[in-house]
Protein backbone atom coordinates (compact mmCIF):
# COMPACT_ATOMS: atom_id res chain seq x y z
CA UNK A 1 0.00 0.00 0.00
CA UNK A 2 1.40 3.22 -1.10
CA UNK A 3 1.94 5.88 1.76
CA UNK A 4 4.21 8.61 2.80
CA UNK A 5 7.63 7.50 2.25
CA UNK A 6 10.93 7.97 3.73
CA UNK A 7 11.74 10.71 1.22
CA UNK A 8 8.62 12.67 1.95
CA UNK A 9 9.10 12.68 5.47
CA UNK A 10 12.70 14.27 4.86
CA UNK A 11 10.55 17.13 3.27
CA UNK A 12 8.38 17.30 5.75
CA UNK A 13 10.87 18.02 8.64
CA UNK A 14 12.54 20.72 6.11
CA UNK A 15 8.54 22.38 6.69
CA UNK A 16 8.37 21.51 10.39
CA UNK A 17 12.25 22.91 11.07
CA UNK A 18 11.46 26.14 9.25
CA UNK A 19 7.59 26.90 9.64
CA UNK A 20 7.18 25.74 13.47
CA UNK A 21 9.37 25.11 15.64
CA UNK A 22 10.81 28.71 15.46
CA UNK A 23 7.22 29.28 16.65
CA UNK A 24 6.05 26.96 18.88
CA UNK A 25 6.88 29.00 22.28
CA UNK A 26 4.95 32.15 20.80
CA UNK A 27 2.45 29.84 19.38
CA UNK A 28 1.69 28.15 22.97
CA UNK A 29 2.76 31.13 25.04
CA UNK A 30 1.44 34.55 22.77
CA UNK A 31 -1.35 32.78 21.09
CA UNK A 32 0.53 33.45 17.54
CA UNK A 33 -1.66 30.99 15.21
CA UNK A 34 0.84 28.80 12.59
CA UNK A 35 -0.94 30.04 8.84
CA UNK A 36 2.20 29.43 7.53
CA UNK A 37 2.85 25.93 8.38
CA UNK A 38 -1.01 24.75 7.55
CA UNK A 39 -0.41 26.77 4.62
CA UNK A 40 3.28 25.25 3.19
CA UNK A 41 1.49 22.19 3.99
CA UNK A 42 -0.85 22.47 1.40
CA UNK A 43 1.73 24.06 -0.96
CA UNK A 44 3.77 20.95 -1.18
CA UNK A 45 1.49 18.16 -1.53
CA UNK A 46 1.11 17.24 1.87
CA UNK A 47 -2.98 17.86 2.12
CA UNK A 48 -3.73 16.41 -1.36
CA UNK A 49 -6.23 13.19 -1.92
CA UNK A 50 -5.71 13.54 -5.93
CA UNK A 51 -5.36 9.98 -7.64
CA UNK A 52 -5.23 8.45 -3.82
CA UNK A 53 -7.69 5.74 -2.70
CA UNK A 54 -9.23 6.91 0.90
CA UNK A 55 -7.13 4.88 2.89
CA UNK A 56 -3.94 5.54 1.83
CA UNK A 57 -4.81 9.69 2.53
CA UNK A 58 -6.24 8.11 5.69
CA UNK A 59 -2.89 6.43 6.49
CA UNK A 60 -0.32 9.46 5.23
CA UNK A 61 -3.02 12.13 7.54
CA UNK A 62 -2.53 10.31 10.60
CA UNK A 63 1.55 10.12 9.72
CA UNK A 64 1.19 13.43 9.22
CA UNK A 65 -0.56 14.46 12.43
CA UNK A 66 1.21 13.16 14.26
CA UNK A 67 4.78 13.93 13.30
CA UNK A 68 3.25 17.94 13.84
CA UNK A 69 1.64 17.08 17.38
CA UNK A 70 5.07 15.72 18.39
CA UNK A 71 6.28 18.90 17.63
CA UNK A 72 3.43 21.13 18.98
CA UNK A 73 0.07 19.70 19.14
CA UNK A 74 -1.56 23.22 19.30
CA UNK A 75 -0.55 23.05 15.45
CA UNK A 76 -1.46 19.25 15.37
CA UNK A 77 -4.99 20.48 16.71
CA UNK A 78 -5.24 22.90 14.20
CA UNK A 79 -4.46 20.40 11.19
CA UNK A 80 -7.24 18.37 13.17
CA UNK A 81 -9.84 20.88 12.78
CA UNK A 82 -8.51 21.00 8.60
CA UNK A 83 -8.34 17.61 7.94
CA UNK A 84 -12.12 17.12 9.36
CA UNK A 85 -13.31 19.92 6.94
CA UNK A 86 -11.77 18.24 4.18
CA UNK A 87 -12.58 14.59 5.02
CA UNK A 88 -16.62 16.45 4.59
CA UNK A 89 -15.84 18.12 1.16
CA UNK A 90 -14.38 14.58 0.37
CA UNK A 91 -17.15 12.45 1.02
CA UNK A 92 -19.85 15.03 0.10
CA UNK A 93 -21.95 14.26 -2.79
CA UNK A 94 -22.25 18.12 -3.69
CA UNK A 95 -20.03 17.98 -6.70
CA UNK A 96 -20.18 21.80 -7.05
CA UNK A 97 -19.31 22.67 -3.70
CA UNK A 98 -16.40 19.94 -4.19
CA UNK A 99 -15.48 21.84 -7.51
CA UNK A 100 -15.07 24.78 -5.58
CA UNK A 101 -13.31 24.39 -2.43
CA UNK A 102 -11.44 20.65 -2.46
CA UNK A 103 -8.28 21.60 -4.26
CA UNK A 104 -8.36 24.94 -2.33
CA UNK A 105 -8.53 23.15 0.90
CA UNK A 106 -6.19 20.54 -0.09
CA UNK A 107 -3.59 23.07 -1.55
CA UNK A 108 -3.49 25.53 0.95
CA UNK A 109 -5.37 28.51 -0.39
CA UNK A 110 -8.27 28.22 2.11
CA UNK A 111 -8.00 27.05 5.63
CA UNK A 112 -10.71 25.71 7.98
CA UNK A 113 -12.62 24.47 10.63
CA UNK A 114 -15.03 21.55 11.59
CA UNK A 115 -17.63 23.04 13.96
CA UNK A 116 -18.61 20.04 14.92
CA UNK A 117 -18.23 19.38 18.60
CA UNK A 118 -21.43 20.67 19.90
CA UNK A 119 -23.28 18.01 16.80
CA UNK A 120 -21.64 15.35 18.13
CA UNK A 121 -22.67 15.70 21.56
CA UNK A 122 -26.14 15.97 19.91
CA UNK A 123 -25.84 12.88 18.37
CA UNK A 124 -24.40 10.73 21.31
CA UNK A 125 -27.06 12.03 23.67
CA UNK A 126 -25.81 14.43 25.73
CA UNK A 127 -26.52 17.54 24.23
CA UNK A 128 -29.27 19.97 22.37
CA UNK A 129 -28.36 20.91 18.90
CA UNK A 130 -27.35 24.62 19.02
CA UNK A 131 -28.47 25.60 15.20
CA UNK A 132 -31.67 25.86 13.80
CA UNK A 133 -31.58 26.05 9.83
CA UNK A 134 -35.04 27.92 8.09
CA UNK A 135 -35.94 26.72 4.63
CA UNK A 136 -35.76 29.70 1.96
CA UNK A 137 -35.20 30.01 -1.71
CA UNK A 138 -32.41 28.44 -2.97
CA UNK A 139 -31.16 27.54 0.95
CA UNK A 140 -31.27 28.11 4.40
CA UNK A 141 -30.68 30.99 6.80
CA UNK A 142 -29.13 29.57 9.98
CA UNK A 143 -29.24 31.05 13.29
CA UNK A 144 -27.64 30.39 16.94
CA UNK A 145 -24.85 30.46 18.78
CA UNK A 146 -21.56 28.16 18.85
CA UNK A 147 -19.32 28.72 21.86
CA UNK A 148 -16.38 27.02 20.37
CA UNK A 149 -14.89 26.82 16.99
CA UNK A 150 -11.32 26.49 16.15
CA UNK A 151 -8.89 27.48 13.43
CA UNK A 152 -10.87 30.24 12.15
CA UNK A 153 -9.79 33.48 10.48
CA UNK A 154 -9.59 34.97 7.21
CA UNK A 155 -9.56 33.02 3.71
CA UNK A 156 -11.13 30.04 6.22
CA UNK A 157 -14.40 28.03 6.02
CA UNK A 158 -16.21 25.41 8.52
CA UNK A 159 -18.89 23.06 8.93
CA UNK A 160 -21.59 23.13 10.50
CA UNK A 161 -24.90 20.94 11.60
CA UNK A 162 -27.95 22.48 12.12
CA UNK A 163 -31.99 21.62 12.94
CA UNK A 164 -33.92 22.12 9.73
CA UNK A 165 -37.81 23.05 10.04
CA UNK A 166 -39.03 19.60 8.69
CA UNK A 167 -37.34 17.71 11.62
CA UNK A 168 -34.19 16.59 9.71
CA UNK A 169 -31.04 17.91 9.82
CA UNK A 170 -28.54 19.97 7.66
CA UNK A 171 -24.62 19.68 7.01
CA UNK A 172 -23.29 22.73 5.67
CA UNK A 173 -20.28 24.98 5.29
CA UNK A 174 -19.92 28.34 6.02
CA UNK A 175 -16.95 30.94 4.77
CA UNK A 176 -15.82 33.43 8.09
CA UNK A 177 -16.80 36.16 6.05
CA UNK A 178 -20.83 35.80 5.60
CA UNK A 179 -22.73 38.08 6.68
CA UNK A 180 -24.64 38.08 9.45
CA UNK A 181 -22.10 35.85 10.99
CA UNK A 182 -19.88 36.98 13.99
CA UNK A 183 -16.75 35.77 15.33
CA UNK A 184 -15.50 36.49 19.02
CA UNK A 185 -11.96 35.29 19.76
CA UNK A 186 -11.72 33.08 22.80
CA UNK A 187 -8.44 33.01 24.74
CA UNK A 188 -7.22 33.00 28.05
CA UNK A 189 -7.27 28.60 27.57
CA UNK A 190 -4.71 26.94 30.00
CA UNK A 191 -3.24 25.61 26.47
CA UNK A 192 -4.24 25.49 22.66
CA UNK A 193 -4.50 30.08 22.57
CA UNK A 194 -2.32 29.61 19.34
CA UNK A 195 -5.88 27.53 17.57
CA UNK A 196 -7.67 30.43 16.77
CA UNK A 197 -11.03 29.27 18.42
CA UNK A 198 -14.06 31.59 18.01
CA UNK A 199 -17.30 31.71 19.24
CA UNK A 200 -19.62 32.00 16.15
CA UNK A 201 -23.18 33.82 16.50
CA UNK A 202 -25.22 33.18 13.45
CA UNK A 203 -27.93 35.46 12.98
CA UNK A 204 -30.13 34.84 9.47
CA UNK A 205 -26.59 33.75 8.25
CA UNK A 206 -28.05 32.69 4.35
CA UNK A 207 -26.04 29.72 2.81
CA UNK A 208 -26.69 28.59 -0.60
CA UNK A 209 -27.78 25.19 -1.44
CA UNK A 210 -24.19 24.85 -3.67
CA UNK A 211 -22.72 25.17 -0.12
CA UNK A 212 -24.80 22.14 1.33
CA UNK A 213 -22.42 19.19 1.97
CA UNK A 214 -25.82 16.94 2.87
CA UNK A 215 -29.36 17.48 3.48
CA UNK A 216 -29.50 14.26 5.81
CA UNK A 217 -26.88 14.94 8.25
CA UNK A 218 -27.91 11.92 10.49
CA UNK A 219 -26.81 9.73 7.72
CA UNK A 220 -23.88 12.18 6.64
CA UNK A 221 -22.33 11.90 10.32
CA UNK A 222 -22.23 8.47 10.15
CA UNK A 223 -19.81 8.52 7.09
CA UNK A 224 -17.49 11.40 8.28
CA UNK A 225 -17.31 10.87 12.05
CA UNK A 226 -14.99 7.49 11.88
CA UNK A 227 -12.26 9.69 10.18
CA UNK A 228 -13.36 12.66 12.45
CA UNK A 229 -12.14 10.37 15.49
CA UNK A 230 -9.49 8.34 13.82
CA UNK A 231 -7.03 12.03 13.34
CA UNK A 232 -7.80 13.00 16.51
CA UNK A 233 -5.79 9.64 17.68
CA UNK A 234 -2.30 10.79 16.38
CA UNK A 235 -2.57 13.98 18.27
CA UNK A 236 -1.97 11.96 21.42
CA UNK A 237 0.58 9.78 19.53
CA UNK A 238 2.53 12.72 18.94
CA UNK A 239 2.57 14.24 22.18
CA UNK A 240 3.81 11.01 24.04
CA UNK A 241 6.40 10.19 21.70
CA UNK A 242 7.71 13.76 22.67
CA UNK A 243 7.33 13.15 26.21
CA UNK A 244 9.53 9.73 25.70
CA UNK A 245 12.43 11.64 24.28
CA UNK A 246 12.57 14.22 27.10
CA UNK A 247 12.16 11.10 29.81
CA UNK A 248 15.22 9.60 27.80
CA UNK A 249 17.31 13.07 28.00
CA UNK A 250 16.95 13.40 31.68
CA UNK A 251 18.06 9.65 32.32
CA UNK A 252 20.81 10.92 34.20
CA UNK A 253 19.75 13.17 36.09
CA UNK A 254 20.82 13.72 39.76
CA UNK A 255 22.69 10.67 39.38
CA UNK A 256 20.21 8.52 37.73
CA UNK A 257 17.84 8.21 40.54
CA UNK A 258 14.96 8.61 38.04
CA UNK A 259 15.66 4.72 37.65
CA UNK A 260 13.72 4.86 40.92
CA UNK A 261 10.61 6.70 39.82
CA UNK A 262 7.68 3.70 38.92
CA UNK A 263 7.06 5.23 35.54
CA UNK A 264 9.47 4.94 32.85
CA UNK A 265 10.06 4.80 28.72
CA UNK A 266 9.95 1.39 27.87
CA UNK A 267 7.03 0.53 29.11
CA UNK A 268 5.61 3.81 27.88
CA UNK A 269 7.02 2.92 24.32
CA UNK A 270 5.65 -0.65 24.33
CA UNK A 271 2.23 0.73 24.54
CA UNK A 272 2.88 3.69 21.95
CA UNK A 273 3.81 1.41 19.73
CA UNK A 274 0.61 -0.85 20.04
CA UNK A 275 -1.24 2.00 19.40
CA UNK A 276 0.06 3.52 17.04
CA UNK A 277 -0.02 0.17 15.08
CA UNK A 278 -3.48 -0.28 15.77
CA UNK A 279 -4.48 3.30 14.41
CA UNK A 280 -2.41 2.36 11.43
CA UNK A 281 -4.37 -0.53 11.08
CA UNK A 282 -7.65 1.19 11.66
CA UNK A 283 -6.75 3.75 9.09
CA UNK A 284 -5.56 1.59 6.13
CA UNK A 285 -8.90 -0.89 6.64
CA UNK A 286 -11.40 -0.25 3.82
CA UNK A 287 -14.43 -0.13 5.44
CA UNK A 288 -13.43 2.21 8.27
CA UNK A 289 -17.10 2.55 9.60
CA UNK A 290 -17.13 -0.77 10.51
CA UNK A 291 -14.78 -0.65 13.21
CA UNK A 292 -16.59 2.47 14.68
CA UNK A 293 -15.88 0.23 18.39
CA UNK A 294 -12.25 0.39 17.59
CA UNK A 295 -11.41 3.14 16.92
CA UNK A 296 -13.41 4.60 20.22
CA UNK A 297 -11.25 2.32 22.17
CA UNK A 298 -7.93 3.34 21.13
CA UNK A 299 -8.66 7.03 20.87
CA UNK A 300 -9.67 6.46 24.68
CA UNK A 301 -6.41 4.60 25.46
CA UNK A 302 -4.72 6.85 23.51
CA UNK A 303 -5.95 10.20 26.34
CA UNK A 304 -4.77 7.66 29.33
CA UNK A 305 -1.21 7.33 27.58
CA UNK A 306 -0.75 10.71 26.46
CA UNK A 307 -1.74 11.90 30.41
CA UNK A 308 0.31 9.20 31.79
CA UNK A 309 3.40 10.30 29.86
CA UNK A 310 2.97 13.85 30.29
CA UNK A 311 2.71 13.49 34.18
CA UNK A 312 6.41 10.99 33.99
CA UNK A 313 7.77 13.78 31.93
CA UNK A 314 7.13 16.20 34.43
CA UNK A 315 8.41 14.45 37.08
CA UNK A 316 11.79 12.59 35.12
CA UNK A 317 12.50 16.56 34.22
CA UNK A 318 11.88 18.04 37.54
CA UNK A 319 12.60 21.56 37.92
CA UNK A 320 13.44 21.95 34.77
CA UNK A 321 9.82 21.55 33.55
CA UNK A 322 8.43 23.24 36.33
CA UNK A 323 8.07 26.83 34.01
CA UNK A 324 5.01 27.43 31.93
CA UNK A 325 7.43 27.94 28.90
CA UNK A 326 9.11 24.56 29.11
CA UNK A 327 8.08 22.22 26.61
CA UNK A 328 6.99 19.55 29.57
CA UNK A 329 4.48 22.14 30.93
CA UNK A 330 2.95 22.43 27.29
CA UNK A 331 2.90 18.89 26.52
CA UNK A 332 1.34 18.57 29.99
CA UNK A 333 -1.61 21.28 29.23
CA UNK A 334 -1.66 20.01 25.63
CA UNK A 335 -2.47 16.53 27.35
CA UNK A 336 -5.51 18.32 29.50
CA UNK A 337 -6.74 19.58 26.19
CA UNK A 338 -6.88 16.10 24.50
CA UNK A 339 -8.61 14.79 27.24
CA UNK A 340 -11.21 17.53 26.89
CA UNK A 341 -11.60 17.19 23.02
CA UNK A 342 -14.95 16.06 21.83
CA UNK A 343 -15.03 13.08 22.13
CA UNK A 344 -13.81 14.23 25.87
CA UNK A 345 -12.88 10.95 27.67
CA UNK A 346 -16.43 11.30 30.00
CA UNK A 347 -17.85 11.05 26.12
CA UNK A 348 -15.62 8.29 24.90
CA UNK A 349 -16.29 6.04 28.43
CA UNK A 350 -20.08 6.95 27.77
CA UNK A 351 -19.43 5.68 24.21
CA UNK A 352 -17.29 2.21 24.92
CA UNK A 353 -19.81 1.53 28.01
CA UNK A 354 -22.00 -1.31 27.92
CA UNK A 355 -24.00 0.08 30.46
CA UNK A 356 -25.92 3.62 29.78
CA UNK A 357 -24.36 6.63 31.98
CA UNK A 358 -26.26 9.68 32.57
CA UNK A 359 -24.34 12.23 32.26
Amino acid sequence: MPTMNAESFRGLGEIVKQNLKPYVKRIDVDAYYPADYLTALGREGYLSSAGKEQADVRVNSVKLLEETSATCMTTGFNLWCHQALLTYVRHSENEKLKGQLLHRLENGELLGGTGLSNPMKFYAGIDQLYLKAKRVENGYLLSGNLPMVSNLGENHWFAVIAAADDNKRIMTVVPCHSAGLKMIEQTGFLGLNGSATYACQFRDVLVPDDWVLSDQADDYVQIVRPTFVLYQIPLGLGVIAASLHAIRQAKDKQCGCNSYLPVQAEQLERELERLRAETLRLAAAPDIQALWPDLLKVRLATVYLTLNAVQACMLHQGSAGYTFSSHPSRRLREAYFFANLTPTVRHLEKLTSRVPVDE
